[in-house]
């Protein structure tokens, strides 16, 4: 036997044997989807919250769903630059969103008393002389972020529409600055910092039910329309058989619906925070669109 052919009896099978891991490595790869999650509080807390539900879509469907968590300010560059083909947003990004990139409606998150609706809220302690929107005048108001529908929009909106201008009839307001905004307008109002706050109904039930507030100290001054919660969307882009099969995946998360990560077996829904998902019509979105007009916010504004 020469060396030449000892080599290649050698190779031969070995040669095979990489094809053949190939082959099989391209069998079980997953095709990738990216889920833009949008950041609540921080980037840890959402990468907690819904890395579960995503590997829950992943294990169902076959899919490698990837989470990826957005700031609310980057969500709409972002997207714009295809970093991601589902979207999870409040319900103002997801009307931005459908304007400006037609966004597909996908499913709707249900939380709390009124399911997959809410409304913002605006407050002052009980034991203060602000007993109406009216007593408002000339007083300092704290909102939540720009962006959320429940935390700045409603409330804006709701004094417009009540005959108060809040960018002349009130002394001072302003916008809390680093993570958990919502839980900083409440407590800025408890402690003192500010006369009202703009507060999400939803924020309000759950820090009563954490303990972390006894809404016995709060008076509600005036309480927004309920509008929807927050939503899912698929990029138009997307395949609209892989759209259907996450709806359906969505839509049948129960409260029992339990899926292994990080070596533990969790609840997804408990996981995520959500009571589970509806179905919603883009024309159910309706009443934000008119309090974005109302209020000259994006996508309706004008300069």
């Amino acid at each position: 036997m020469t060396f030449n052919n000892a080599c290649f009896r050698l190779t031969l099978p070995l040669l095979v044997l990489s094809l053949l891991l190939i082959g099989c490595t391209r069998e079980t790869e997953r095709p990738v989807v990216r889920i833009g999650y949008m950041n609540c509080n921080n980037e840890q807390e959402t990468l907690k919250r819904f890395r579960p539900l995503s590997a829950y879509l992943s294990q169902r469907l076959n899919i490698d769903f990837q989470t990826v968590t957005v700031d609310t300010q980057d969500f709409e560059e972002r997207y714009s630059r295809g970093e991601f083909d589902l979207t999870h947003t409040n319900s103002l990004l997801y009307i931005m969103l459908k304007e400006n990139f037609d966004l597909q409606l996908l499913a709707t998150e249900k939380r709390g008393q009124y399911g997959a609706l809410s409304a913002g809220t605006l407050i002052s302690r009980a034991d203060s002389d602000i007993k109406s929107l009216e007593d408002i005048r000339g007083k300092r108001l704290v909102f939540g972020p720009q962006f959320a529908p429940m935390g700045f929009l409603t409330q804006y909106d709701l004094m417009l529409r009540n005959g108060i201008d809040p960018e002349t009839d009130l002394a001072y307001y302003g916008i809390p600055a680093g993570s958990f905004k919502h839980e900083k307008v409440v407590y800025g109002l408890y402690f003192g910092e500010y006369d009202v706050a703009a507060a999400p109904l939803l924020d309000l039930e759950v820090m009563s039910a954490e303990g972390k507030i006894d809404l016995k100290d709060f008076r509600i001054l005036g309480q927004s329309p309920l509008i929807p919660y927050c939503t899912f969307g698929a990029s138009p882009k997307t395949d609209a058989k892989l759209v259907e099969a996450v709806r359906r995946e969505l839509l049948a998360l129960t409260p029992e619906t339990m899926v292994e990560i990080d070596g533990k077996r969790v609840k997804v829904l408990e996981e995520a925070w959500i009571n589970g998902f509806a179905t919603l019509s883009d024309g159910d979105y309706d009443p934000i669109r008119e309090m974005a007009r109302r209020t000259n916010m994006p996508p309706y504004q004008e300069y």
